[in-house]
């Protein structure tokens, strides 16, 4: 037998050595902070506005459901927990990518009914102000959205979604935490003691319920059986339907039967926009996609890193953004609904050209007048909404808001069914001249989905109303470009122009840099409701970070 040559040895035993060492590197990695966080998922996750939410929509897919039927779960969840911000009496956008990477959108926001108060308009308040009314119903999408997506991507049964809601309606749940504080604000305690609502959300002695109080939907829970039994067609053609015409008559609604049977979901392709090596897919018009796109665009065109945050650079980091925010105020009546308003086109808002020159008129030592800005006729601001996002197993991703527009919609409350109504007509309010039947409001909703080219996923949204636009495109330039976690990026506080293009700071915000922006003539504004809440669900590298904003006590679940 041959002898092995010394330098063949010398090798093996090389190899042998570099081998050992990768292999303990490997193992130190994974005990000293290699792979995944303690707080991340490996395989799916949802982030809704309450822990409660996101663990029925986690379990959903532990039972082998889909992320639409996680989504749809959780949202059925948050019309219990979150009663004031949605409900099925309301409507959502979906935006969905699929396992091949197509983003589909689907619009299912309510839609002005065939007859309406010809002068509705003129009801229009013209400061902040809750739109109470029974005039402010639009017709409710929410049920057939469910349905329509749940036919393309859902794997449970439908009535599956429905079980956890119903016995928690049923049977009650202590006070969330959120509702009761919320309840606790002397606006909104009497908002709700002087409306139907209080018939579900008061004691006996007619005063809202507070901590320790049992929380129950007795009604609703009825009515969600019949649904998850019968099929959406239960509301849109059937008794329950019926019974809601019935109710929202008797308050002087003008809803009709005809206008449930009639509603359709509108289908359409995501745009998509670049922002350098990240994709991102956002809702149409009339979404408010295209203004959080323009935001961030103009942003992106002065070369934002971790160094933004330095010293005066942050103070020019900020006024960069406050004068891109008040471009994007006189850019809202841009977002309408292109089957009613044809001559009018939001393309613009996500043109390079277009993008270029508004970026050259931001001057970088003073703001200017709202007329420079084209900010002559502001709507008013408003409140409301809640959003989910869900990654699965499989790589369906779903970025969802639902709404009811404003808190508890228009306080407008059916007791036969136990539904909650929205005031969504209310978002005509100073972004058009007319609305037409059929017709879906303009938006701030903008339910994304972005994609790096290394392979990562941000499925991200927002809720707050106006508030939506500038706490989605904050976290997104915080996650992208200026270095921070995804969920140190929803937590920094925001700043938020509101429609008269006052600079508003959310608490905590840097009193320094509030200083160099007033300097720089920005007027500071009093805003007390920073109801912004922004949650997302984010996969890089194989690990997925799920966050559900802290600011209304959220928590996200996964596995």
């Amino acid at each position: 037998m041959e002898k092995c040559k010394p330098w063949l040895v010398r090798c093996c035993i090389l190899l042998f050595v570099m081998c050992t060492v990768g292999l303990i590197c490997v193992c130190i990695a994974s005990f000293v902070g290699g792979g995944c966080s303690s707080s991340s998922f490996k395989r799916a996750a949802v982030a809704a506005d309450s822990q409660i939410c996101s663990e029925i929509g986690k379990n959903t897919l532990l039972q082998g459901g889909s992320a639409v039927d996680g989504a749809i779960a959780a949202l059925l969840c948050t019309s219990v927990i979150n009663p004031q911000s949605m409900g099925i009496g309301g409507g959502s956008i979906f935006t969905i990518r699929n396992k091949r990477g197509n983003v589909t959108v689907y619009n299912f926001r309510e839609t002005v009914p065939q007859s309406f108060k010809t002068n509705l308009l003129s009801d229009c308040p013209t400061t902040f102000k809750l739109s109470t009314g029974s005039q402010w119903i639009g017709v409710p999408g929410e049920l057939r959205g469910y349905e329509t997506v749940h036919k393309h991507y859902g794997r449970l049964p439908w009535a599956t979604l429905f079980e956890p809601t119903i016995k928690l309606a049923r049977e009650g749940i202590p006070m969330p935490a959120y509702l009761a504080n919320l309840l606790s604000l002397s606006l909104v305690k009497e908002h709700v003691e002087k409306s139907s609502l209080c018939k579900v959300l008061c004691n006996v002695n007619k005063t809202v319920l507070g901590r320790g109080d049992v929380l129950r939907f007795p009604k609703l829970a009825e009515t969600m059986k019949t649904i998850a039994e019968e099929g959406a067609d239960a509301f849109y053609t059937g008794k329950i339907g019926r019974d809601l015409i019935q109710d929202i008559e008797a308050a002087g609604g003008t809803l009709k039967k005809e206008d449930l049977e009639s509603f359709h979901v509108q289908v359409d392709n995501a745009w998509t926009v670049p922002l350098g090596d990240t994709q991102m897919h956002i809702p149409p018009p009339p979404a408010g996609g295209p203004l959080l796109a323009f935001i961030l665009k103009l942003m992106k065109g002065f070369s934002l890193t971790s160094n933004s945050l330095v010293d005066d650079k942050k103070i020019q980091l900020y006024h960069h953004y406050i004068e891109a925010a008040k471009f994007a105020n006189g850019q809202k009546r841009s977002i309408q609904d292109p089957i009613f308003n044809k001559r009018k086109s939001a393309d613009h808002l996500i043109d390079p050209s277009f993008i270029d020159d508004i970026r050259k008129l931001i001057t970088s030592n003073h703001t200017h007048e709202n007329s420079y800005y084209n900010n002559i006729k502001p709507s008013s601001d408003h409140t409301g909404t809640t959003h989910v996002a869900v990654l699965d197993e499989d790589g369906l991703a779903v970025s969802a808001t639902s709404t009811i527009n404003q808190l508890f919609g228009g306080t407008i409350y059916s007791p036969q069914t136990g539904i909650i109504l929205n005031n969504e007509l209310a978002d005509f309010c100073g972004r058009t001249e007319t609305l037409r039947a059929g017709e879906r409001p303009p938006s701030s909703m903008t339910p994304a989905i972005l994609e790096s080219r290394s392979g990562g996923l941000l499925v991200i949204g927002g809720s707050g109303g106006s508030m939506i636009t500038t706490a989605v495109a904050m976290s997104i330039m915080n996650r992208l470009w200026l270095g921070m976690n995804i969920r140190d990026a929803i937590a920094a506080p925001i700043i938020f122009v509101d429609s008269k293009n006052n600079v508003n700071f959310e608490h905590g915000f840097d009193k320094s840099v509030i200083g160099g922006l007033r300097r720089l003539g920005h007027k500071v504004g009093n805003w007390r409701y920073f109801l912004n809440v922004v949650n997302a669900v984010e996969k890089k590298n194989g690990c997925i970070e799920a966050v559900s904003d802290s600011r209304k006590l959220g928590k996200s679940a996964g596995y």
